[in-house]
This record gives structure tokens, sequence and C-alpha cells, in this order.
């Protein structure tokens, strides 16, 4: 089994700009794994990860009749909740995975639940982004959205960071590259895409049917610029209930924690990248890290000088174990450029590829 180290870098020298262009090219360029580990992040970060990684759980537990509250077919599945929605590569559906989808416009202001319709991108034609999100009510799920929100605007305000420093790269390699761009992108967007992800204990058929590549997630590049992600929190349900309580007309202000599995119970299970020569190799985060993949926007963005990553997600082959996540995509407004060549912007890049990964 092949493991990579990613490049690590501290909060603290984005901050002050102490990040080389070597360690840049190392991270993201065109011989690398496309990722890049911050450490040092803010000191809430760890217990928010657990708070929220445990609502996963509770949320992907819920009943069908719960989740029709928050689910809206009308945006593709990609505002609320989703399941069975996702294309694997022999293109069946996703069974085995949950997500909850929040547009992060509150990032740039805190009344909007979506990017704002224009006359060039109406609501009708993108529904994925403009419509509202489709909170679960808090009655039944106590706590998530605050804690939701307060996750995804720490994990923005340090890919704002990232791109300031993948700016200063550009700036200097990329003949005509817009002052500070990139940061630009990531800092105003309202289209900025969260995705809470309960993947769920394998089933026994599943299991018997052997370990293929990618059970849990088909091979893909995400196209936005750069995706924040939180190392994946694994949760024994046969031994943790992960029910929500029954509380009366108490309400807590927040659900109790769920127990954390000290590691992957499957050292093969977790996220995977393909290197540049094609080889998967198992990449794994620190529980008080963030880290930071490229994606399609930022390839184009950067002409190339950055690349997409190719990546996927091995299920645990452990009865009972179900494994949550969490994704930022931060992607640009639907009409900011990508391609600064051919004027594409990205709401145009995007049409075609969420039509080709959505059952």
């Amino acid at each position: 089994m092949a493991t990579a180290q990613p490049v690590v870098v501290s909060l603290a020298d984005l901050k002050s700009g102490n990040i080389s262009f070597e360690t840049l090219q190392e991270a993201f360029g065109p011989e690398s794994l496309g990722i890049l580990v911050v450490k040092d992040v803010p000191p809430e970060f760890p217990q928010l990860r657990h708070q929220l990684l445990s609502y996963a759980s509770y949320m992907g537990n819920l009943s069908e009749a719960d989740f029709e509250k928050f689910t809206n077919e009308a945006a593709k599945y990609l505002v609320g909740w989703s399941k069975g929605r996702e294309k694997l590569k022999d293109g069946g559906a996703d069974e085995y995975k949950g997500s909850f989808y929040a547009n992060c416009a509150f990032y740039v202001d805190p009344s909007l639940e979506s990017a704002k319709p224009t006359e060039k991108f109406p609501l009708e034609e993108f529904p994925e982004y403009l419509a509202p999100n489709s909170w679960p009510p808090n009655e039944m799920l106590p706590g998530f959205r605050p804690t939701m929100e307060q996750m995804c605007r720490l994990i923005i305000d340090t890919a704002v960071l990232v791109a300031r420093a993948c700016d200063k790269f550009a700036e200097k390699e990329i003949p005509g590259y817009p002052s500070a761009y990139l940061e630009k992108v990531v800092k105003s967007s309202s289209t900025t895409k969260a995705r809470l992800l309960h993947y769920y204990p394998m089933p026994e058929e599943a299991m018997a049917k052997g370990q293929e590549e990618d059970n849990w997630c088909a091979v893909h590049k995400d196209h936005g610029c750069l995706t924040g992600l939180t190392s994946a929190m694994f949760i024994d349900e046969l031994k943790t209930d992960a029910k929500v309580p029954n509380f009366g007309d108490k309400l807590p202000e927040l659900l109790p924690t769920l127990e954390e599995l000290p590691g992957s119970p499957d050292p093969q299970a977790g996220l995977w990248i393909k290197d540049r020569k094609g080889v998967p190799v198992q990449v794994k985060i620190p529980r008080d890290c963030i880290a930071f993949q490229t994606g399609e926007a930022l390839e184009r963005i950067t002409r190339g000088k950055f690349k997409a990553v190719e990546h996927s997600v091995r299920g645990a082959y452990v009865k009972g174990v179900a494994r949550n996540t969490l994704a930022v995509f931060t992607q640009p407004n639907l009409e900011d450029e990508v391609d600064l060549d051919q004027h594409i912007t990205f709401g145009e890049f995007a049409r075609g590829i969420i039509a080709k990964n959505t059952v």
C-alpha cells in the first residue's frame, strides 16, 4: 500500500506571506499530488470538527420522512440532502453515501441563502447554485446550522490565505495574470459550496463483493478552485448510538459529540490520490489540520501551472463503521472567468460537469 506525505505549511506562514514558490510547486504544480495541508489552525477547529462530523452521523440516521423536509429535487439534489444521486464509475448510483450540501453565500453576506440570480444565470437554468439552502429544522438537529456555518467560515478564511499565496506565484509566472485574482474570487464568491458527507457502514453484500477501488466515491477531479477538507472521522455505529436523542420540549443548544475511533479500522480506507504517473497513493490528513486540493477552475485560471488532481475515497471493510467528513468547494461566482484567454465563465464551465456527474 503506497502512502504519500503531503506538503505541510503553517497558518502563520500563510498569514505572513512566507510560502516559497518551490513549496507551492511541490504542493500544486504539474508533478505534485495537488494537495497542501495547513497546520497550526485556529484553536477552536478540533472541537468544531468533532462536533460537525458527529452531526453527519446523526443526519445519516434520520428517517426518510425527515430527509424529505430538507431535500430539493429541483436543485438536482445539490442543495440540502442527497443520497443515491451521484454516478459511480460503473454508471450506477452511489447508494453508500449521504450528503448535505450548503451554499456558502453567508460568507459574503449573512442574509444570503444562495448566490443571486442574474439575467445571464437565472434560477431556472442554475438551480444547483441559485436555489436557497434547505436546512434541516433546528428541532430535528439542534445546533447543526450554526456549527456548519462556523466551520465553513473558518475553512474559507484559510482558503483565502492559500489563494493569496497562489496569486503571488501566478503574478510572477503568468504574463498578464490579474493582480490578486484568485484571492478576490475565493473571498467574494457566493457560489462556494460545502458538502458534509456521511459514508454509511458498508452493507454485508458490498463487503462480500470485494474491495473495489472507489466503492464510496468514483475517481474524479473537483471543478472549483481550492477544496478545503477536514480529516475523516470514523464511528462504530454498532457501539455508538447515532440516533438523535429524544429531548422532549427542551432542545439543547448542541447535540452531544459521538465517540470517534482513534483511526481508520481499515488501513486501506480513506482518501486516495492518483499521482502524476497514474498510481493511486493514500494521503492522510491530521485531525488538527485543514487540507486543500486543487480543482479544475484553478488549473484553468493558472493556465496549467497548478494542476487539478484525480482522487477517490475507499470504503472501510469493517462491519458497522461509518466515515464522516466535510469538503468546502471554493468556487468562482458564475460570471467570473476561469479561462482568462477564451473568456469562459465558471457558470458555463460548470454546467457540463454537473450534467455528467449526476444520475
